[in-house]
Parts: C-alpha cells; structure tokens; sequence
C-alpha cells in the first residue's frame, strides 16, 4: 500500500504547518461555487455550472502533473479502506508528519462519513497537535458536532451546497471576498496566514487567489488584487 503524501508549509503557510489534500472537486461533494476540477490524466480543468470563482487548488493540479499525481494516489489509498473508518484513522496516524500543526486539505474536502470520522479519530488520539480544516461537507461536521475535541478546528467555507446550515448550526466560517471592502461591509477580518482558521474562533473573510477564468468577474477582480499587491502569496 502506498504511504501517504504530506506537504510542509507552502506560499501562505510556514514551515511548522503539514498539510494534507486530495484531488479537488472529486472529493468536494458540498462544492458549488468553487467548484473545478483537473482531470486525472490530462490536467484539463473543468468548471461546475454554478461556479463564481476558480478553486485554486484545481488550478495547481492543472498545472503541476506531479501534485496532481500525489493527490489522486492519496484518495486512492484512503478508497481502499471503505467504511472502516478506525483502520483508515490507523493508517493515516501511521504517515502524520512531526508538526504540531496539520491543514487537512490545501485541496479537496471531507469525501464520507467515514472518511471525516477517521479524521476525527486522528485528532482524538493525537491531543498535541491540532488539526484544521475548511469544509463544505456540513453534514459529515453536523453529525459529529458534539464530539469535537478542541484540537479539531474546523471552518466552515461559505459558497457551497449546504450553506442554510452555516447559520442554523451556529458553525464558525470562512467566506472567499473580492475586495478588502467587501469583507469590511460584512464585518469580517481578512486572514493572510491561516491563523484565524487554527487559533482563532471567529468567522473571517479570505481574499480571493489563485488562477481565475480570463474575462469572468472574478478574473477581474484579481486583476485589481494584484495591481494593489494583493490576491496572491509570494512563492517561497
């Protein structure tokens, strides 16, 4: 069986944060408004009927085979385990990194119950480090609400399916915005490194990134980003 493939810190995040992803949009069930995805063999992006703005992790699989390879032999690893969720959760403690910190899914997104609950079992058994992730798979988090432990930070990522649960559940959520105005006008502060996402518990906004479709709004609105400097990460 393959080992699983983590990353260390990338352009946003520093070196003291691993992170975990599967292949984007394939593993986003609650996907809507970010929905893409990159082909398995050949990288074409496809975009969902509905989609406002270009997930940028698609974006990266188009465009380096190499992530993209990773990304799709971890998700068909983790497949091999079915609804076993305590051997998945055991084979995923077995590849975790040393960091004290773990994003779950730079890319893709809570694909089962049993998959968000190997997860869950992960952070249970591993109380020193802590663990995040955004999601757009609300009812996996729903089901499983009262048994979150404090290092299992979980956020909420407004623009997909089930967004009527945000509100009615009281759940902590990120919201991508356009311009820094925008998420003025709605009273949220902008993250730059992830830090509201792991060590705060308020909802907060994230600035629109990655690569977006010439022409459309979004593409527009990166263009202006970019011209002030912002919208994007500096490569390390």
């Amino acid at each position: 069986m393959n080992k699983l493939t983590f990353g260390i810190g990338n352009a946003k995040l520093g070196k003291e944060i691993a992170t975990f992803s599967l292949p984007s949009g394939f593993t986003c069930p609650g996907a809507l408004n970010c929905l893409s995805k990159a082909n398995k063999e050949t990288g074409k992006i496809t975009d969902g009927a509905e989609t406002t703005f270009r997930c940028f992790s698609a974006s990266q699989e188009a465009t380096f085979p190499n992530v993209r390879r990773s990304r799709w032999e971890n998700f068909d690893t983790l497949k091999t385990f079915g609804a076993d969720f305590s051997a998945m959760a055991d084979f995923i403690g077995a590849n975790l990194p040393k960091q004290k910190i773990v994003r779950i899914h730079v890319a893709g997104d809570f694909y089962s119950q049993a998959y968000f609950d190997a997860w869950l079992e992960v952070a249970k058994r591993n109380p020193a480090k802590t663990f995040y992730a955004y999601t757009k798979s609300l009812g996996f988090w729903i089901q499983r609400k009262a048994e979150i432990p404090a290092n299992f930070k979980l956020n909420a990522s407004r623009g997909g399916r089930n967004d009527e649960l945000i509100a009615a559940h009281g759940l902590k959520f990120a919201e991508v915005v356009f311009t820094e105005a925008e998420a003025a006008e709605k009273g949220l502060e902008i993250d730059h490194d992830d830090a509201h996402a792991f060590a705060q518990d308020n909802s907060f906004a994230l600035l629109l990134h990655g690569i977006q479709p010439k022409g459309s709004k979004a593409g527009e609105a990166l263009k202006v980003l970019k011209k002030q400097g912002k919208g994007s990460y500096p490569s390390k």
